[in-house]
């Protein structure tokens, strides 16, 4: 598995489990969604988009990312 997706109906939260370094900068910056104990472990109805695209921007590896899903008819 390459890319594991969590969307929230705005935006998908990407991880790329091989890029990620472990540094956990993710989960001390937004516990609420970032939980290695639980399963999923990205629980992205925890948090607003703006917090999620927060994060995702502060992650070093790249490991996750943003997808912005299209809206139509707008």
């Amino acid at each position: 598995m390459d890319t594991v997706e969590y969307p929230n109906g705005e935006i998908t939260v990407l991880w790329k489990p091989k890029l990620c370094k472990h540094e956990g900068i993710c989960v001390k910056t937004l516990s609420k969604v970032y939980n290695p104990k639980s399963r999923p472990w990205i629980k992205v109805e925890n948090a607003t988009t703006q917090e999620l695209l927060d994060q995702v921007a502060k992650c070093p590896s790249g490991a996750l990312s943003i997808k912005k899903h299209l809206i139509y008819g707008t």
